[in-house]
């Protein structure tokens, strides 16, 4: 079959009654226009929000598999809910668990990785002329324990069901019509890009932008798969993300992004010696805990401080285990900052152009934005501010690099 569709709605698409119809409209609009529909969607709204709160009503830190077993109860009200307004259509539609259709994952949980997807099931239902609904964001190990795949991870459920099933396309649905320069909730001239790379879209969703989960981005580049991110409130084109094509190196600067959900970590007074950073990092390693930015002071005293950024979520857990790595190595102890925001900009034409860090950190500088940490890559330039500074910081960046003078490329 190669007139399979996938798509995937976010929580806001499906939030109330009334979106799951409007979703359910446009999903029959498709099959009844000869497409076999596979849809993937979130939790209804603010669902999954609302159960990590109540967990945290009985514990600040949470058992990681009981988070999974709650937090992946929200898609499967959705899938349900949302068979049911497809059948009051006239049309056969059926739901599923991720585990139902064979989504395997690794032990991570609340952050797994999928290993394989039995698509079988999927396939013999399409067959049958039905419509598939698959619960996003989550799947199963081998040991039979249900776990979920990060915020955001229902997006790359859809794009791991669009290779097994080898797709016609993967469309993903949200509340905006595609990507933007900069979130237009922070700068209103904010400009929608007709396209995109994976390699920028990957740095965008990695750094803050909020439309794509990163892993999926990293997935549908590894075999090449077409995305197509549009509103669900509209039938407008919305944003292809796709492999570079030339016409892209033009551009400088493709979007400026902000992150307010990481925090920083300093271990002080850290023995200056070989090894010791090996030690620390292997230990938060071992726990699962995702490291973003670093920086080590210069040692002038036989001692350092090493600072590192990690996600909000992972912030009580990171400050327990860095007390015990601090006594381990014989630092002077502890401290956190959860009042940061990293701000980015990225763009591939930063691959063969100069003065892209200069021209960001002058506008920063002029705003009077203090800069506390800095990373790089090929295509990016990250830095850590005042989280009270991050939206000045945005408009300011925006602003200039001229991202709302003119469209990045024109509409085809």
């Amino acid at each position: 079959m190669n007139n399979i569709v996938v798509q995937k709605y976010g929580g806001s698409s499906v939030a109330n009654t009334e979106r799951i119809r409007n979703v359910a409209r446009r999903i029959v609009r498709y099959k009844r226009m000869g497409s076999k529909m596979v849809v993937v969607v979130s939790a209804l709204g603010d669902t999954t929000d609302e159960l990590i709160k109540l967990s945290r009503s009985i514990t600040r830190i949470p058992s990681e598999r009981e988070m999974d077993m709650l937090i992946s109860t929200g898609e499967q009200v959705s899938v349900a809910l949302l068979a049911m307004a497809i059948h009051k259509m006239g049309e056969e539609a059926i739901s599923f668990t991720g585990a139902q259709v064979g989504i395997i994952t690794d032990s991570s949980h609340t952050k797994a990785r999928i290993i394989d997807v039995n698509a079988k099931k999927i396939i013999n239902e399409l067959k049958d002329d039905k419509i598939v609904i698959v619960a996003g964001f989550q799947g199963i190990t081998m040991n039979q324990d249900i776990t979920t795949l990060g915020r955001g991870g229902s997006d790359t459920t859809a794009v791991a069901l669009a290779k097994s099933l080898n797709a016609a396309v993967c469309e993903i649905y949200t509340d905006v019509d595609g990507i933007y320069t900069a979130d237009p909730r922070i700068v209103k001239n904010a400009r929608k890009l007709a396209r995109i790379s994976y390699e920028e879209m990957l740095e965008l969703a990695s750094l803050g932008a909020q439309v794509m989960h990163p892993r999926s981005i990293e997935l549908a580049g590894k075999f090449k798969i077409p995305l197509h991110v549009r509103s669900s409130f509209n039938y407008r084109k919305g944003t292809i993300i796709s492999e570079e094509v030339k016409m892209m190196e033009k551009v400088l600067v493709s979007g400026v992004t902000v992150n307010k959900k990481e925090a920083k970590i300093t271990i002080c007074d850290v023995p200056d010696k070989p090894g010791i950073a090996a030690k620390i990092f292997q230990n938060l390693a071992k726990a699962n805990i995702n490291i973003d930015m670093i920086i080590q002071n210069i040692s002038r005293t036989g001692a350092t401080d090493v600072s590192f950024t990690v996600q909000k979520d992972d912030l009580q857990k990171t400050i327990n285990l860095a007390n015990e790595i601090s006594r381990s190595i014989g630092a002077e102890g502890v401290t956190s900052d959860n009042n940061i925001a990293k701000v980015s900009v990225v763009g591939i034409g930063m691959k063969t152009h100069a003065g892209v860090a200069a021209k960001m950190f002058s506008a920063l500088a002029d705003k009077k934005i203090n800069i506390e940490m800095i990373s790089t890559s090929e295509i990016k330039i990250s830095c850590v501010i005042d989280k009270n500074k991050s939206e000045e910081a945005v408009k300011a960046l925006h602003k200039a690099f001229k991202l709302s003078k003119k469209s990045i490329v024109k509409e085809r």
